[in-house]
């Protein structure tokens, strides 16, 4: 193919560029844009037509065909004078064609040329590419030129399963044995089509407890290549970063030195020029390393590099592309302290940690609150949170003279953030950072795996959360009145023989409890807990804080109503939703996908992909039913009990709420014959 090289770059900094992308992305982009003076043009699906990028960029263009419609992009680009465009990470920012348009229409794509994209977008490709320059890369087979059975006996289990055209960790698949490769090789091929277009695989062997480090590197057009040191991103689920960190606790400056002179090599192997990272999976015994990928393109986890180097990326990103030399060498390059960052999803770890969604109801974030923390976000309140993209909010990073106080203002900057109306992993990213093997550094990329049962929240409400929640309620059903009132007109309940009962019925994850209220708040009104102990209360409200004293001692949190029956309240990172239930109990309600009553619910809000089972089906308990998509990530449902599938309400590539009824099975009841 003939290379398409860039155009020539504008004399000096752009005075307009493009940012195809959303959220905290396209925010993390505008933000260097305006410091440096620079005209930017957001885009926007109709989903996020109030989003907050939309309303702090310079202009904004709607995109009838979304984030990928490349016809769309250059024509915003075109109609509001564009001179580059930025595609942040995700979406169009790997994309070769992408790329070529952007020249071809007189852009400047700021990134690689759209050859090492390709060069590097392709794992099979990059691997040899790599290996060939002298970069240690992990034994292997690939497709087409390999049988990947036949290539899984010779690297040996366990094994991984990897699309060739992927990244983030997506349909990659762990497998331990044999038996297990078939189902593996369907379910990583089925989410490469998906969600990279491109159905081919890699296996590799799986390195027995791995570190995963990668090398931030920087490349001008003037064939200056240097690195800005490592981040460790070993914190991981499901091959999906959780945490990172920048310098990593596992080496020192003589591993530094030799792994991004390696990483230097393999983004001088494809004439790389701009912000790329180069991923390694390092042996954390021996410290051997292998070259994993190199991602072209800026990476989620940059703010712990600019942090610790003083430089911001996307500046030099925007330098280079505009045709600049790189304004440092090697040896000028300075790390000074440590930088910890913490993503936060959209996420319930309590069940599977499946995507959420949701009204943001509150937010309250620490940048500014607590010292050394910054806040990459594309979080507001009142915006929606929902199915069609990816599950992360916001990262949350935090910088100290060491590692120990870095973890430490992560922590607090964590115990300070609110997020009321969508249910997060905040709570789970406290117990991570704060684990012994964490705090310690001893990482890997199986810890948190082995420590979930550690890091789960325990599922339990607090005593202390329904009753001011009750309180909450009450206040808003019997208000303060004043002390001169008329005592006949104050609608406390009092009857001859004291103040009656208020009984507040509240429902949440936890289940269901009583809370009683009685008298005025303000005038010594009392509450009964749901353990029957009576409690002297008050409730103080100044804006959205809540303090609660219970015998004179007191509690605050944040606090958010959904409607006129439903409570939020947030303390110390943990959120609780807490309704009023009328009438009744709640009953078997499905949890994730199942219910004693043989109702099938969806675990999240998302798209029915699969349907495997049919109606009339005798099925057995945990057999797969159906198959629910949200967010690229793909959840089995089964079935509740061993019975007989008398409903099936949805059919594949229809969209469905969390908790909808998807399916229905007739239980067989045990000793007998269904419904017997």
């Amino acid at each position: 193919m003939t290379p398409v090289t860039q155009a020539p770059a504008p004399r000096g900094m752009f005075g307009t560029v493009l940012v195809a992308n959303r959220g905290e992305i396209a925010l993390r982009v505008i933000r260097t844009l305006a410091r440096l003076g620079v005209r930017s043009v957001a885009v926007f699906s109709d989903a996020d037509a109030e989003a907050r990028h939309v309303r702090e960029a310079d202009v904004a263009v709607r995109l009838g065909g979304g984030y990928l419609d490349i016809d769309g992009i250059l024509a915003a680009a075109a109609a509001t004078g564009a001179q580059a465009v930025h595609p942040g990470y995700g979406f169009l920012a790997e994309n070769p064609v992408f790329a070529r348009r952007c020249v071809r229409a007189g852009l400047v794509f700021v990134g690689p040329p759209p050859e090492a994209i390709e060069a590097m977008g392709d794992k099979i490709r990059a691997k040899a590419t790599v290996s060939a320059a002298g970069v240690p890369v992990v034994p292997g087979g690939a497709e087409p030129d390999d049988d990947l059975a036949e290539a899984a006996v010779r690297v040996g289990f366990p094994a991984l399963i990897k699309p060739s055209a992927g990244g983030g960790g997506k349909g990659m698949v762990l497998v331990r044995s044999a038996a297990e490769l078939p189902e593996a090789l369907e379910s990583a091929r089925r989410t490469a089509a998906a969600a990279f277009g491109d159905a081919t695989l890699l296996i590799e062997r799986f390195v027995e407890g791995p570190r995963h480090i990668e090398i931030q590197v920087m490349a001008d057009t003037h064939g200056n290549v240097i690195h800005l040191g490592e981040r460790e991103c070993s914190l991981q689920r499901r091959h999906q970063k959780i945490v990172e960190e920048a310098p990593s606790p596992l080496l020192d400056e003589e591993a530094r030195a030799r792994m991004g002179a390696a990483a230097v090599e393999a983004a001088r192997s494809v004439g790389y020029t701009g912000a790329g990272t180069v991923e390694f999976i390092v042996q954390g015994t021996t410290g051997d390393y292998y070259f994993m990928e190199m991602n072209t393109r800026l990476q989620v986890e940059h703010p712990v590099t600019e942090l610790v180097t003083g430089l911001d990326l996307v500046e030099l990103q925007l330098r280079v592309a505009a045709g600049e030399p790189l304004p440092l060498t090697q040896d000028e390059v300075r790390l000074r302290g440590h930088a910890v960052e913490a993503r936060v999803y959209a996420e319930d770890p309590s069940r599977g940690f499946l995507p959420t969604g949701g009204r943001v109801l509150a937010l309250r974030e620490p940048e500014g609150i607590v010292e050394g923390v910054r806040v990459d976000s594309g979080l507001a309140e009142g915006g929606v949170v929902g199915s069609g993209y990816d599950p992360m909010l916001s990262k949350i990073i935090a910088w100290g003279l060491d590692r120990a106080s870095a973890l430490r203002r992560l922590d607090g900057a964590l115990a300070a953030t609110v997020v009321l109306g969508v249910p997060t992993n905040i709570a789970f990213l406290r117990a991570l950072t704060t684990h012994p093997e964490v705090v310690a550094g001893d990482l890997d990329t199986g810890l948190v795996e082995r420590a979930l049962d550690d890091l789960l929240p325990s599922g339990e409400v607090p005593e202390d959360v329904p009753v001011a929640a009750a309180l909450l309620l009450h206040h808003g059903r019997v208000p303060a009145v004043p002390a001169t009132a008329d005592p006949w007109e104050v609608p406390d309940g009092w009857r001859l023989g004291g103040a009656a009962w208020t009984v507040w019925r509240l429902e949440s994850r936890g289940g269901v409890v009583e809370v009683g209220v009685r008298g005025l708040l303000g005038r010594g009104a009392e509450v009964r807990l749901p353990d029957g102990r009576t409690a002297r209360a008050n409730l103080t409200l100044a804006g959205d804080d809540l303090l609660v004293t219970l015998d004179g001692v007191g509690r605050r949190y944040a606090w958010a109503k959904d409607g006129q029956d439903t409570v939020w309240l947030g303390r110390d990172g943990e959120a609780w939703a807490l309704t009023r239930h009328h009438l009744g109990d709640p009953g078997d309600r499905a949890g994730a996908g199942g219910g004693g009553d043989g109702v099938v619910r969806s675990p999240m809000p998302g798209t029915v992909l699969l349907v495997k089972a049919a109606v009339g089906e005798r099925v057995t308990r945990d057999q797969p039913l159906l198959v629910v998509e949200a967010m690229k990530m793909e959840h089995t449902v089964t079935a509740p009990a061993e019975g007989t599938v008398t409903e099936l309400r949805v059919r594949a590539g229809q969209a469905v709420d969390m908790d909808a009824v998807l399916a229905v099975v007739e239980v067989t009841a045990e000793g007998g014959e269904d419904g017997a």
